[in-house]
């Protein structure tokens, strides 16, 4: 029974098949192109490889939150603890290598530990306590950014080794550095996850019906677990590019990052009912956002409008998301 219910998961078809293209991605991706080609005539900066390199170092943090996101939404949950929990691992990273003297990559090693442990006590309210997990992820928010105030009490960071900051500052080729280049690989990762294994159709028919999931016999706790845990790591690890490329670690790192982060998945055809959503659609949704943004920075928009367009984004993404639901 279970492989006939993962058989007839619905999966995102795709255009071609084999990289996910489909209808739900196809209008964000029209959107990403309309919004470019705006740009493109609009600014006279918008459209050189240094801007378009600028892009992707800006979206990659952002980007690799929105992979472990994805997995969220996709299983019908939410997340709104990511930016915290990137704060406190980045703390304790900071902690570990200034104040103990460990090794750099030590101290990276902690960080991601925190965001498992963080995660993995997200896991253990939705899943054991049954609380939901909105109410669950704003508790580990509130937790979590409070840890991050107390590990150096509230005290920005700086002066790490040189060659962590290149990790992000050297490109290899003239394009890619190391921390885009993680971005690039841990997408494929999880496209391969989602798109050819037994996991990623199980995801799938936990967000279309995690009752009827389980009467097939998946492991719907088991994955719930796994899912908060990797979103978890994948805020660490955002949280390690993020001060990679600043070369200072502050406890009011990543605040508001969560509602970005979901916009980015709702934005590229996630829904938050479950069941629906892509890596490919999450990466437009992020790139949606970063062209967004660096085109309204281009042109010399308030910050605070910034935030009112990119709101209306969302709202607007969702009626399609609602408006494609009742249609079905």
């Amino acid at each position: 029974m279970n492989n006939q219910l993962l058989a007839k998961t619905r999966l995102p078809g795709s255009i071609p098949k084999w990289i996910g293209l489909d209808n739900s991605v196809a209008g964000p991706m029209a959107g990403l192109l309309l919004l470019c080609a705006v740009l493109t005539f609009s600014t006279n900066s918008f459209l050189t490889l240094s801007n378009l390199l600028n892009v992707l170092d800006q979206v990659t943090v952002l980007g690799i939150m929105a992979l472990g996101m994805t997995l969220v939404i996709l299983i019908g949950g939410i997340d709104l603890s990511v930016g915290a929990v990137l704060a406190v691992a980045i703390m304790v990273m900071s902690w570990l290598e200034q104040a103990l003297g460990l090794p750099m990559w030590v101290a990276m090693l902690g960080a991601i530990a925190v965001g498992a442990a963080c995660g993995s006590t997200t896991a253990l309210l939705v899943v054991r306590a049954g609380l939901p997990s909105f109410i669950a992820t704003l508790a580990m928010m509130s937790i979590a950014r409070g840890l991050a105030y107390m590990v150096t009490d509230g005290a920005q960071v700086s002066g790490f080794p040189e060659w962590f900051s290149n990790l992000s500052v050297i490109r290899y080729g003239g394009v890619l550095s190391l921390t885009v280049s993680c971005f690039v690989v841990l997408a494929l990762v999880f496209w391969f996850v989602l798109k050819f294994t037994v996991s990623g159709r199980s995801l799938y028919a936990i967000g279309g019906s995690s009752k009827v999931a389980k009467l097939a016999g998946i492991r719907v706790k088991g994955y719930t677990s796994a899912v908060y845990i990797i979103s978890g790591i994948c805020a660490a690890l955002g949280g390690i590019i993020m001060t990679s490329r600043l070369d200072t670690a502050g406890a009011g790192a990543g605040v508001g990052y969560e509602l970005d982060v979901i916009a980015a998945v709702v934005i590229g055809g996630g829904s938050l009912k479950g069941g629906a959503g892509s890596v490919v659609g999450t990466i437009i949704g992020v790139l949606i956002i970063g062209v967004l943004r660096n085109g309204l920075n281009l042109a010399g928009i308030s910050p605070f409008v910034q935030q009112v367009v990119i709101g209306a984004v969302i709202a607007f993404a969702v009626m399609l998301d609602l408006l494609k639901r009742k249609a079905d």
